[in-house]
This record gives C-alpha cells, structure tokens and sequence, in this order.
C-alpha cells in the first residue's frame, strides 16, 4: 500500500506508486509527545497493510527507538504477532549520511516518520527539509508556544514568529528552490486539560493569531493520560491493546484516548486509519 495525497489528504493506495509520505514531528522542545505520536503513527499505518519506516535523529535519548526495542522484547517474550516498524539508524552524525539514510528509506517504504530531537541541531534542521508533512506537537502552555512565536504577556497579543517558526519558513523556502509540493504543517495541542480556562482561551487566541501569521493548520492533539507512559514500557500502543494475548483490560480511558488518536489522525489527512469499531 502506498501514502498519497488525494485533496489534501493522505490516503493508502493499492500499489507503490510514488516514494514514501515523509512525515517529520518536530519541536525544539522535549517532553511534548513526538515519540508518542511517531509511534502510534507507524503502528496504525501498519496495520492498515503498508510499509512503515522510523528514523531517530535524537542520538541522545533516542526515545522511539527505544519504543520499537522495547516492543520487539515483548514480542519476544509473550510470542504476540504485533507489527514493528523498521528503524533506519544512523552510524554517524553527518548530514551527508542523514541524507543517503533517508533516500534509501523513502526508496524502501511507504510512509517514513522522521523523529527529531527537542532541541535545535544540524541533524533536526536537516532532517526538515525531507518533510511532505510537519507535525509539531506541544504542551498546552505558553512556554512551550514560545518555540513558535514571542507573546505579549499583557494582552497575549503575538509579537514576531520565533525561532522554530523561522526554521520551518527556511524549509519551505528550500523546498521551493527544489520545486517540491508545499509543506503541510500541523501544530498539536497535546495535554489540553479542563482546568485554567482562562489560559486555555488565552492559549487558543494566540495559536489562531500564529497560524494565521506562520500558515499553519492548528489540531487538537493527545489529552494527559497515563497510559501512554505505561504503554512505553512494553512498546504497545493503544491500538494493541484489543490483541489477543495482550493482557489489558479496556478502560473508558482507553476508549477516549483511541478516539483522540483517530480524531487526530483524521485532521491531518491520515482518514481511515483507525477504524470505528
């Protein structure tokens, strides 16, 4: 099965017609849920019957490598049939290296998830500019905006774009040089709690100031749910947990989290890949 755009949309073809979707979560922030949605991501796709692949750019922590590890031991162990997409990993740190590392894995796959790290780095810049789809998730607050635009802290009015805007303006210069398709970009709001809801319409105006200002789509990302900390250990995902020999029991928070993730991946032009049921 291979992605396509159809409208605006990513949709699963019945054939590789055209190099791997290239979907880049990126943020120069950590802690704001790029493994979690990486991971989850590859696993829905895969179920879905195309060819995944995952390159980790955060020689550090490396955080979705370490998911698909752990998700590979508990394979191991338990004997349970679960998807695992490949990991493309690097030997060094060179741009030169990331590039050849990254044609091949768009020659090999269908969909390829580029997971960068959270900060700013030549590896992460690089790592952009291959990006059909940019997904950039953060906390609801506005330490984490501030990655995006500088905000008046009176009035919350936007002042200027920041520095992680200017990198993605850089990318969608370069790939207007190179007579690529624009970039589709996608801010998550990831931790949206029912609590502060002064901050919380604070918040929101100051998004819809910035994607106005920066073209961005703004989307609704992953409530703070426990669970996908938990699932980590293991390298599950949600859409596991209804797999025979995967001993979870359903909680409605599980339920609300699934439909978070296809409501999720339903905005960002991925439909159908979680299905209904």
């Amino acid at each position: 099965m291979a992605a396509r755009r159809t409208g605006g949309k990513v949709a699963i073809g019945a054939q590789q017609e055209r190099p791997a979707h290239v979907v880049v979560i990126g943020n120069e922030k950590g802690g704001t849920g790029k493994s979690t949605i990486a991971m989850h991501m590859a696993v829905a796709f895969a179920n879905a019957g195309g060819r995944v692949g995952i390159i980790d750019l955060d020689p550090r922590q490396k955080s979705v490598s370490r998911y698909v590890e752990n998700r590979v031991e508990t394979v191991r162990k338990t004997g349970v049939i679960l998807p695992v997409p490949t990991v493309y990993t690097m030997a060094g740190d060179g741009i030169e290296e990331l590039a050849e590392l990254a044609l091949t894995a768009i020659r090999n796959e269908e969909l390829l998830i580029v997971d960068t790290p959270g900060a700013a780095t030549g590896l992460s810049r690089a790592g952009h500019v291959f990006a059909d789809t940019l997904i950039t998730p953060l906390n609801d607050s506005f330490v984490d905006l501030d990655v995006l635009g500088r905000v008046e802290p009176e009035t919350h009015r936007v002042l200027a774009p920041s520095h992680y805007a200017e990198l993605v303006w850089d990318t969608r210069k370069e790939r207007a040089r190179q007579g690529r398709a624009a970039l589709r970009w996608f801010v998550l709001r990831n931790r949206l709690s029912n609590l502060d809801a002064h901050n919380k319409r604070a918040m929101e105006a100051a998004i819809a100031s910035l994607a106005e200002r920066i073209g961005f789509t703004p989307v609704a990302g992953l409530g703070e749910r426990v669970i996908y900390r938990e699932l980590f250990l293991s390298g599950l995902t949600l859409l596991d947990l209804r797999r025979p020999g995967i001993a979870v029991d359903l909680s409605v928070s599980h339920i609300a989290a699934r439909q978070e993730l296809r409501a999720l991946f339903n905005a960002i032009g991925f439909t159908g890949l979680i299905p209904n049921a």
